[in-house]
């Protein structure tokens, strides 16, 4: 069976630095952070009162947040191909609904539900083909890129559009906080003094094709989506284990998927949400399959906070934006590498050899991880 592969021919986002991947660049390469004083609800009873969040949206409007940051990002997307199969990425989508009715008895409780959600999206993005949800944690959008690259190496689709999104709710705070996984400072990743993660929201969109049916139709695209992989380290309910067998597993997967050895990535956007156990899991795992030297790595989560189910989405875009780019992001509010990140993650841009390929490794909740991996073409 002949194997397609699977190339991005569209993408876009919406973060708390704007809408389109320039100004979160921008935001990356600068070294600033999106995560501010929380102003769309109390705070006092939890254990901070940061986030990063996107301006403009109302909150408990009758629109919900994730609706009001799709349909910013509708308009910059071409209505899809016919038959674009779709996949939706979120670990809550609407509860901001569920919130409104348990505080305030208005509104209807159903339209939290996912499948009403997933309905919503396929109108507003006209897609005709398949849709599903895809809820796997904060590996969600990972998931849904690696399955839709899957569907077209297959070739079950020729075309599918990954959607992800995920808001900042008193929901998703308070459950953060009973965790005591929250800093009181903008996150720090990799940073010895690191003490946990900030929230933040964001959409994107991935629409995948066949490289055949995008020569076809004419699309331009220069990045594959070459392999993935998953496992879980079924450790504990929320934490990843110790010794890092999960990600060590999942990268050597998604590798094989590729056809690469180690010595062919060029950097690693790393999960990197600031807590103590992810950033040292992560770093474990890439001292044991990169064993040759460090690689460059860096976290997106201390500029635009921990989006939860759109987090590996927005880190895929900006990783081919970094292979584009030829420059590895710096790791923002990263100050005092902790020993096991120094020569990996760095408060500077770094650079990488040419013809490299970007690795992308996302961990959630049940102790699941994912790795994908970026071609230039």
């Amino acid at each position: 069976m002949k194997l397609r592969k699977a190339v991005i021919v569209d993408s876009g986002i919406i973060t708390p630095f704007g809408n389109g991947v320039e100004p979160c660049w921008r935001g990356l390469m600068e070294n600033r952070t999106a995560v501010v004083p929380l102003q769309r609800f109390a705070t006092a009873q939890f254990g901070a009162a940061i986030a990063a969040t996107i301006s403009g949206l109302e909150y408990h409007a009758n629109l919900s947040l994730v609706m009001q940051m799709l349909a910013q990002l509708s308009r910059s997307l071409p209505v899809p191909p016919a038959g674009t199969d779709l996949l939706l990425a979120t670990t809550k989508g609407e509860i901001d609904f569920l919130e409104k009715y348990l505080l305030t008895g208005a509104g209807d409780p159903q339209e939290s539900r996912l499948d009403r959600l997933l309905a919503k999206v396929a109108a507003l993005f006209g897609v005709t083909g398949s849709k599903a949800v895809i809820s796997a944690a904060c590996t969600s959008s990972a998931v849904a890129a690696s399955r839709a690259a899957a569907m077209i190496r297959s070739g079950e689709s020729s075309s599918v559009l990954v959607i992800a999104c995920d808001a900042v709710t008193e929901f998703i705070y308070s459950g953060f906080s009973s965790l005591m996984a929250l800093d009181t400072v903008p996150a720090r990743p990799f940073d010895r003094n690191r003490k946990g993660l900030s929230v933040g929201e964001a959409a994107a969109c991935l629409l995948l094709m066949s490289e055949e049916r995008a020569v076809a139709e004419g699309y331009s695209f220069s990045t594959e989506i070459a392999g993935w992989g998953m496992s879980d380290d079924a450790n504990h309910m929320t934490g990843p284990s110790r010794e890092s067998e999960g990600m060590v597993r999942a990268i050597q997967t998604a590798l094989k998927s590729a056809a690469l050895l180690p010595e062919d990535v060029g950097f690693i956007s790393a999960h990197g949400t600031g807590t103590s156990y992810n950033d040292a899991m992560e770093m474990r795992g890439f001292h044991a399959v990169f064993r040759a030297a460090p690689l460059p790595v860096y976290s997106i989560k201390g500029a635009v906070g921990h989006t939860m189910g759109a987090a590996g989405l927005l880190e895929i875009i900006l990783a081919q934006r970094a292979l584009a780019e030829m420059t590895v992001p710096l790791t923002v509010n990263l100050q005092d590498p902790d020993e096991d990140a120094l020569g990996w993650a760095s408060a500077a841009a770094q650079t990488f050899a040419a013809n490299k390929a970007a690795l992308v490794t996302n961990a959630g909740f049940s102790g699941v991880n994912t790795a994908v991996v970026l071609k230039r073409l």
